[in-house]
């Protein structure tokens, strides 16, 4: 999450204020990563941090402008089976639960007072 914290100003000092968060909340097997992973997405569609490395991205990416438009948070599962990942040349199968939600960085206090002790 800290790592994270520059670009949220960055996006504030730009005018986008309307951030989704995913972060990885679960996982099974061979997870590419883990639980606490966090990525942000602005409503310009720009992406920082990572809850997958891989192909979830672009999804998880697609559900955060949805939830950025709807404020409805999303619960999102991906997976493959131990059976699926031997046919595309993986060692073994792995499942995340992703959970997305709307978050207003500018209006809301906790998040103020975390960006304005940890940046400034």
């Amino acid at each position: 999450m800290r790592e994270l914290l520059p670009t949220i100003q960055e996006w504030i000092k730009t005018g986008s204020n309307k951030v989704a968060m995913a972060r990885v909340i679960r996982t099974w097997g061979s997870a590419p990563r883990p639980v606490g992973s966090m990525m942000i997405i602005n409503d310009n569609g720009k992406i920082a941090g990572s809850v997958s490395g891989g192909c979830v991205e672009g999804a998880v990416a697609k559900a955060g402008l949805e939830v950025i438009k709807s404020e409805k948070p999303q619960l999102l599962s991906y997976g493959v089976s131990n059976e699926e990942a031997w046919t595309v040349g993986l060692a073994c199968g792995g499942k995340l639960d992703v959970f997305v939600e709307a978050v207003d960085f500018q209006d809301d206090l906790s998040w103020r007072q975390i960006l304005d002790n940890t940046i400034n």
